[in-house]
Parts: structure tokens; C-alpha cells; sequence
């Protein structure tokens, strides 16, 4: 395919770009060109997104098979790149997130799940969810049935930057004692990223279009899986340390959060980790094992060292107060 891609630099959009590279696809990328170089092949295009001039200028002229758009603010800017590409590009995918529907997510919870609102027109991204369903509408104003809304769950793997298994790996390569969120046979839902990817790009050559739920399969793994897993690829000597959710809210220690197990009060939320992905199964997601991903995101953070954290996303001192979990763990072990 003739491809661009709106980003294409951090976590997602990279993904999304090696991936299509490496499917032989003609790439192009719109970003500032501040973060990264261009990837070998990649013909790059120079705009701020928030500038609609600019990025008139950047695409003037030009045609591509399908697009997919990574952005995660304000709605308005979607919306005017799907007007401006509405003539110019085939179909138009767009990441979206679970986030969306409307909360508390129910167990069980496909694609009809109730929504929250949003505005197309928009211009704050402080509420997430607003944003990325505003976003769907702009999406859907000017490409409808060749639109693909890619709901997507937890995005784990190479590039992330939101504060999940790079903290881990991180905070088991101290050794030593650390404390885990209990009970280690909790489950979790989550997506590769590059297989989030391989899906978008499929999808868009075969014209696929609607909303689908895009993470892995309920009940696939555990947290304990993940951790044990994580400890085995990598070869720490790291002793994990179970702690009940109650033990740890009652020390003022947030774990768990990171993976969206329970809430700040300390509660369980339902649906985060059992959404029905039989609609995107059928279309084709396939999803690789957890040791693979876990040891391909250690070797990309020993290559090339810690990502920036996002501005939107938590600081790597969220979920851990290091005196907070000694005093818990000297409790534990006693």
C-alpha cells in the first residue's frame, strides 16, 4: 500500500511504521520532526498537526491508499486532517482506545457497550475519553463506511512510553525484595503493540472498517505470569513479594494501578481485563506470547535506554514510594 502515517515517531505510530516498512509498504509519515529521525525508507512530511496551513501544505497534492492516525488530544485536529484526506486517501484508521465507553466498563463488554459524548470540533484533551470519541466522530464525518476505529486495551511491547512494563523491568533489575500487587493469579488483557500494528495494516488493505475492541484474549495470562515471565527473560535475581490490594492502600502504595486493577480508594474495577474480542478475532488479530514481548521491550529499552515519559502519562514515581514499601516489606518478612 501507499501509506501514511499521522505521527509515526513514539510508541504506536513507530510500531506502525516498522511494521508497514517491513510489509513492503511505501510509507510516508506528518509529524514536527522533533522527536526522531525518519526511518530508513520513510518519506517524511513536516507539519504541526495543530496548524491546519501547514498541513495543508505538507499533503498538498498527494494520494495514499489508507492513512492511520495515532493522535490523542484535542478532537478538532482529526478532524481536520480526515476533511483535508477525505478525497486524498482510501480509508482512514484511527487509534482509538477502550476508553470510550462509558464508565464503569461492564464485565463482558463488546463493541455495544454504552459511549461517553464527544465533540468532533473540540479543542481540550484533558477528559481522554471525550477525546478519542470526539476523534471517532471527525473520523466517521468524512470517511464513514471507510473508517476503522481500532478500540484499543492495553498496548504492552517495544517503544512504550506510558509507565507499564518499562517500569517493571526497570524496578526488577534492582533485585533484591520488591513488592507485587496480590493476588498473582489476577488476569490481565493486553495487546502487542506490534500486533495492534500488523491488524491496522491488514485491516486497511482489505478496506475493513467499523469499531472493534483491540486487545488480546480474556483469560490468556495472569499478573503473575507477566512477572514471573518478566523475571525469567531477563534473568534477575528478584524476589517477589505479594502484598493483598488492602495491605497496600493502607501503606498509601498505588500498585496495581499501572495495569488498571483496582481504583485510588482501593476498589476492583469490573471490565478492564474480560472484554468480548471475538468481533476482532474473526477479522484476523493475531497475538504473539508474552515472553516475546517482554523480551523484545527489555532489549529495546537496553538499546536504546528509557523513553520520555508522555506529558499525559503518570511519573515513574506514581506507583511506588521506595520508604513506603520497605517499611511494608519489613512487615511482610519479619
Amino acid at each position: 500500500m501507499k501509506l501514511l502515517v499521522l505521527g509515526g515517531t513514539h510508541h504506536v505510530g513507530r510500531a506502525i511504521v516498522e511494521t508497514a516498512l517491513e510489509r513492503g509498504d511505501e510509507v510516508s509519515t506528518l509529524n514536527r520532526g522533533l522527536s526522531r529521525d525518519p526511518a530508513p525508507g520513510v518519506r517524511a512530511l513536516l507539519a504541526d498537526r495543530t496548524d491546519p496551513e501547514a498541513v495543508r501544505w505538507a499533503l498538498d497534492g498527494q494520494e495514499w491508499d489508507a492513512v492511520i492516525d495515532t493522535w490523542a488530544w484535542a478532537p478538532r485536529v482529526v478532524r481536520e486532517s480526515a476533511r483535508l484526506l477525505a478525497g486524498r486517501a482510501g480509508h482512514y484508521g484511527y487509534v482509538s482506545s477502550r476508553g470510550v465507553h462509558r464508565w464503569p466498563w461492564p464485565a463482558g463488554a463488546d463493541e455495544q457497550a454504552p459511549l461517553v459524548d464527544g465533540d468532533p470540533g473540540g479543542s481540550d484533551h484533558a477528559d481522554y475519553a471525550a477525546a478519542k470519541r470526539g476523534g471517532e466522530l471527525a473520523v466517521l464525518e468524512s470517511f464513514g463506511e471507510r473508517a476503522l476505529l481500532a478500540r484499543a486495551g492495553m498496548i504492552l511491547g517495544p517503544y512504550e512510553d506510558v509507565g507499564r512494563i518499562p517500569w517493571w523491568l526497570r524496578r526488577l533489575e534492582k533485585g533484591g525484595r520488591v513488592l507485587a500487587p496480590a493476588p498473582a493469579r489476577t488476569p490481565l488483557q493486553y495487546l502487542d503493540v506490534r500486533d495492534l500494528a500488523a491488524w491496522m495494516l491488514s485491516s486497511a488493505e482489505r478496506g475493513l472498517s467499523g469499531a472493534f475492541t483491540v486487545t488480546g484474549p480474556p483469560g490468556a495470562t495472569t499478573l503473575g505470569d507477566l512477572l514471573t515471565t518478566a523475571l525469567d527473560v531477563t534473568g534477575f535475581a528478584t524476589e517477589l513479594v505479594w502484598a493483598p490490594p488492602e495491605l497496600l492502600l493502607r501503606h498509601g502504595l498505588p500498585l496495581g494501578m499501572e495495569f488498571g486493577l483496582r481504583m485510588l480508594d482501593g476498589s476492583v474495577p469490573t471490565g478492564m481485563h474480560d472484554a468480548d474480542v471475538s468481533a476482532v478475532l474473526a477479522e484476523g488479530l493475531s497475538t504473539r506470547p508474552l515472553r516475546e514481548t517482554l523480551a523484545d521491550t527489555w532489549a529495546w529499552l537496553q538499546a536504546e535506554g528509557d523513553p520520555a515519559p508522555r506529558a499525559d502519562a503518570p511519573s515513574p514515581d506514581t506507583w511506588l514510594d521506595a520508604a513506603a514499601e520497605q517499611r511494608l516489606l519489613d512487615q511482610l518478612t519479619r
